[in-house]
């Protein structure tokens, strides 16, 4: 599905990327773990398209296409979509009509009650994007858009930043429904790309695999479970150093 190839990436004169490869299969779900500031949001944007990342040196190859120089809307139109850790505030636009475009460009086009009824924002549908909500609201909100473009792949940041341990759950269910990890129909495989702090949303998502990116650079590959249980214990200066890391080591 997603093949990203010794990808460098700068934000100004700042090397933020560092020649990161990473493939995703049809299907598959992949948790991208790291510290802050370690460059994992930079791989999404990048991926997504955004003009503020320049890339200086790979490629990345979507569905067998090298979409490298492609803008944003003709990525989403082949099925990149993208959930933002803090989506803006879209003044004079309704969720409704948001998930509309979504459903008619990129989902089948039916209508968006039941999906905004099984998400609780049945309410929201007529206000403005993102517009005085909580971060619970705008984490729904954001997975209505994503489940009516029913895209190729999915990529979320943080989906449980900002959200209570009693919407965490809702949203997980959701997610997993948004990638096929619920047993039910799907015209087309959906790979998932997750950014996670946390983990907790991983108790609700099966992820096939976990990376963890520090300071710009991939720097070991694996069981998400396991980095993630090394991770809470020792924290991530010594990650290089662990076993599971020297075992799934990505060499550079």
């Amino acid at each position: 599905m997603l093949s990203v190839e010794h990808l460098s990436v700068m934000i100004g004169e700042r090397q933020v990327l560092k020649e990161v490869s990473l493939a995703i299969g049809s299907g598959e779900t992949h948790a991208l773990l790291g510290p802050n500031g370690s460059g994992k949001t930079t791989l999404l944007h990048t991926i997504m398209g955004f003009p503020r990342y320049r890339v200086r040196q790979g490629r990345i190859i979507f569905q067998g296409e090298d979409i490298t120089g492609l803008p944003v809307d003709e990525r989403a139109r082949r099925g990149l979509a993208l959930a933002f850790q803090r989506p803006p505030v879209v003044r004079g636009v309704k969720v409704e009509q948001l998930a509309e475009v979504c459903a008619a460009t990129g989902g089948d086009g039916g209508p968006i009650g039941p999906l905004a009824e099984s998400l609780g924002v049945v309410e929201l549908l007529a206000r403005e994007a993102n517009a005085g909500f909580s971060g619970g609201e705008t984490k729904r909100t954001e997975l209505l858009q994503l489940l009516a473009q029913h895209p190729y792949l999915a990529m979320l940041d943080e989906p449980e930043s900002g959200v209570d341990l009693d919407s965490i759950g809702l949203l997980g269910r959701a997610i997993a429904r948004l990638l096929g990890k619920e047993e039910r129909p799907l015209s087309h495989a959906v790979s998932g790309l997750i950014i996670t702090h946390t983990g907790r949303i991983l108790q609700y998502v099966h992820a096939d695999r976990g990376h963890v990116l520090m300071d710009g650079s991939l720097v070991c590959s694996g069981n998400p479970l396991d980095l993630f249980e090394h991770i809470e214990q020792h924290g991530y200066a010594g990650c290089m150093e662990c076993a599971v890391c020297l075992q799934h080591q990505t060499p550079a």
